[in-house]
């Protein structure tokens, strides 16, 4: 088993999410553990071993996901919502379409039901999806052991996303230690948050989501908003760069690049295993990488999952965690 590239530094030194060589995956703790290149056939025998669990001493345990997403002929998906380059709301509609929309509806053409998303917070998505108001969460959840304790997941990522701290140009700050006793705004529950309190020495300061952090950040009320690299890179090069002419991303190294995983509800086996190969489907297919550059979305990651896809390796998540108590 192959492991990428290691540091205790809690950055990614390669670059942006762009990077043309392996996208290194550095730790702060559990958070961004590496990713781990699986031979298809280990796949395919780890796969077969858990429908087996299921078919025999797990039968009472299986879920009943899948057949309730069929008996109501709808998929129900939590996602990020309105968030450039990965959500777009529909001024007409006033829905949500986009790269996570995109992916979800595919995965219920594949069910033969139809797709109905809801925005999902930082604050709302564990609690919606516990509820079962969601029946996955495509949303750009990043893989954290404190999560893998609550949550379930497919452990074939559909995308690797680090951090980037935004700042305005005149605050001297150009590298992550230069947040040392400043203020950092994040989104409420972001795995960015104990890399830079822990290792950096900033002050953090959560809030609902990206908008309301940046608006804090123009306000002056916070040095940083440290949010994901493609929302924040989008903010500067989008639609809406005028209104962030005085500002600019600290440093291209991102903070703990990290699997984004497609979540479910933990003891849900059956649903696990079908995203996981559906996941597996769009890397062998080239689809993820046809949807990101539709909209936008850094594809470099996705382009040399592909290319491992198609020699029969795949990316994967850490292990799930046990259960927390």
């Amino acid at each position: 088993m192959k492991h990428l590239g290691m540091s205790n530094s809690g950055r990614n030194n390669s670059g942006n999410a762009g990077s043309a060589k392996y996208p290194r995956v550095l730790t702060n703790g559990d958070a961004g553990k590496p990713l781990a290149l699986r031979p298809r056939a280990a796949m395919a025998v780890a796969l077969v071993a858990g429908l087996a669990t299921l078919g025999t001493a797990g039968i009472a345990h299986a879920d009943a996901t899948l057949d309730k997403i069929k008996q109501r002929g709808k998929l129900v998906v939590g996602v990020d919502g309105a968030s450039p380059p990965f959500g777009l709301l529909d001024p007409a509609t006033g829905k949500v379409g986009g790269f996570q929309a995109d992916l979800g509806a595919d995965i219920a053409k594949r069910l033969g039901v139809t797709l109905e998303t809801v925005p999902v917070t930082a604050s709302t998505r564990v609690q919606f999806l516990q509820a079962g108001k969601v029946d996955l969460l495509i949303a750009n959840i990043q893989w954290t052991q404190e999560r893998s304790e609550i949550l379930s997941y497919a452990p074939t990522p559909y995308n690797l996303v680090g951090g980037a701290a935004m700042v305005s140009k005149k605050s001297g700050i150009k590298r992550w230690e230069d947040l040392k006793g400043k203020v950092a705004c994040v989104s409420q529950g972001s795995n960015f948050a104990k890399p830079l309190q822990d290792t950096y020495g900033a002050v953090v300061k959560g809030l609902r989501n990206i908008p309301e952090s940046l608006l804090a950040l123009k306000g002056g009320s916070c040095d940083a908003s440290v949010h994901i690299q493609p929302a924040l890179y989008e903010t500067l090069h989008g639609p809406s760069a005028g209104q962030w002419n005085d500002f600019e991303l600290a440093t291209q190294d991102q903070l703990i690049p990290s699997p984004t995983v497609i979540w479910t509800r933990r003891n849900e086996a059956d649903t696990r295993a079908l995203v996981d190969g559906v996941i597996r489907d769009w890397l062998t297919t080239g689809l993820l990488v046809q949807a990101a550059e539709r909209y936008g979305v850094p594809a470099d990651y996705l382009k040399q999952a592909t290319a491992r896809a198609h020699a029969g390796q795949f990316d994967s998540a850490p292990p799930e965690a046990n259960a927390k108590p």
